[in-house]
């Protein structure tokens, strides 16, 4: 009587989804069953990016916090991981996949049965002069972070320079003034934070430049300049500054925060499905579309919005590890969905909160909803209770259901995690009315009798009755 073969799970990728997936997948089948094998190109693994802003301020002490298994524990469990061992190519009729030995550049093929991609993202680095110049960082990987810590022991100057006012980019600023740095921020749009409204970013740019942040928005760099002789103490080459088209702003170092792609430069040339921002499509069982034995997630796919009902890409630690589980699941043999997103999202500069989950009122109005819009002023705690601190609350409605489409929160502490709320809700489908009803702790250190966010659906029940046909 004979036995079956032993499958070989292939994993390109050793970060969130990618090591989550082999690690559920090993939890499933033993290795009699299945042979696990990852190639990551880097020498990092299962390593949270997120932290990474807090590891250069000085808040994260050590960078080894960040890792969350080392790559001997992946190994202890039977997975055959393979660092500083790039991917360059996927054939996906013959089941195999070409790999690179970065440092001896000894390549070699390796088949699979079933493939798990699990690339992540790309900083963006415009294509502009100066911008791969000594001195400017991209924030996206371990090495990234210790070339970045490495450039602000090396200069003298304490000027920095922060291109892009996203996530990344405002918690890069907070970081290198923890560092005693001077910062400018340098953002294209026209207020920071794009993923809020404009008038909510308003609130981040007020209290951005109140910490001594010098906030430049409507302006984009053109290039970047760099000293040359004298000019430059560290170098020829070395980054001096940036420039726009109508001003130049000293830099010592240079941080990109522009945001990320989908790395999917391989699937591409493998002639795997892409959706319209440049992710992976795949099914709710993260299956790449059209591929019974490939599976892809994390930062390299794009998601469903369960709000719009649209394809996006939402680049998340959390979602990674939860895709992880899904394909892992999936590969072991059980069955598991990821069902899709509602866009939530946290973050901080210094003590200011900022949360979101949900539309925005563009985003809105791009998939053609009507919707009533309402802001709010409240506090923390109960005003009374002492350390109550401001927040305001924006929300969307659809006008004709009074669905809850999104809400956005600024403020200090307390403010930011009270976007969970309006996710569950989000997730639930739940009305602004419903909303109202909600049973919320309170006790007056933590929250007023109407918690902010209720206060904010109240609010948008008036309007939309008011509105009704």
């Amino acid at each position: 009587m004979g036995t079956s073969a032993r499958e070989r799970l292939v994993v390109i990728g050793a970060d969130a989804a990618g090591m989550s997936a082999a690690s559920q997948a090993r939890r499933l089948r033993g290795p009699d069953e299945l042979e696990i094998v990852a190639f990551e190109r880097g020498r990092f693994t299962s390593f949270s990016a997120c932290g990474i802003p807090y590891w250069v301020s000085g808040d994260v002490e050590e960078r080894d916090r960040l890792i969350a298994r080392t790559p001997e524990e992946h190994r202890a469990r039977d997975i055959d991981l393979r660092l500083r061992t790039e991917v360059t190519e996927i054939d996906a009729a013959a089941g195999r996949v070409r790999t690179r030995d970065v440092d001896s550049g000894t390549e070699s093929w390796t088949s699979y049965d079933k493939l798990v991609i699990a690339t992540g993202a790309r900083p963006v680095r415009p294509d502009r002069p100066g911008f791969d110049a000594p001195g400017v960082h991209g924030v996206q990987t371990l090495d990234d972070g210790e070339a970045l810590l490495d450039s602000l022991t090396r200069v003298r100057g304490r000027r920095a320079v922060v291109v892009g006012a996203g996530y990344i980019g405002v918690e890069m600023a907070e970081a290198l003034l923890k560092r005693g740095y001077e910062v400018t921020v340098v953002n294209r749009g026209k207020e920071p934070m794009s993923t809020l409204d404009p008038d909510m970013g308003r609130l981040v740019h007020r209290a951005m430049e109140e910490m001594g942040i010098t906030m430049v928005d409507d302006a984009e760099v053109t290039k970047v300049l760099t000293g040359e002789g004298d000019a430059s103490p560290l170098g020829e080459g070395w980054v001096r500054a940036v420039a726009t088209e109508d001003a130049e702003y000293p830099a010592d170092v240079v941080v990109l925060g522009i945001g990320v792609r989908p790395e999917t430069t391989l699937a591409r040339a493998a002639g795997l499905p892409l959706g319209a921002h440049g992710g992976l499509l795949t099914d709710r069982a993260m299956r790449v579309r059209g591929h019974e034995n490939i599976w892809a997630g994390g930062d390299c796919v794009e998601v469903l919005d369960l709000v719009s009902g649209q394809q996006r890409h939402i680049p998340l630690g959390t979602h990674a590890n939860k895709h992880g589980q899904v394909i892992g699941t999936n590969v072991g043999g059980g069955c598991a969905t990821f069902p899709g997103v509602v866009g939530t999202a946290v973050s901080k500069v210094c003590d200011l909160e900022i949360g979101r989950t949900g539309l925005r009122e563009k985003d809105a109005r791009r998939v053609g909803l009507r919707f009533e819009t309402v802001v709010v002023e409240s506090t923390s705690r109960a005003g009374y209770y002492p350390g109550a601190s401001p927040m305001t609350v924006k929300m969307l409605a659809e006008r004709r259901t009074g669905r809850l489409l999104g809400v956005q929160i600024v403020g200090r502490e307390g403010a930011a995690k009270r976007v969970d709320i309006a996710a569950v809700a989000l997730t639930a489908g739940l009305t602004v009315d419903q909303m109202t009803v909600l049973d919320l702790g309170y006790a007056p250190p933590f929250s007023p009798v109407w918690d902010p966010v209720l206060v904010a659906a109240r609010k948008a029940v008036t309007k939309v009755r008011g509105n009704a046909p």
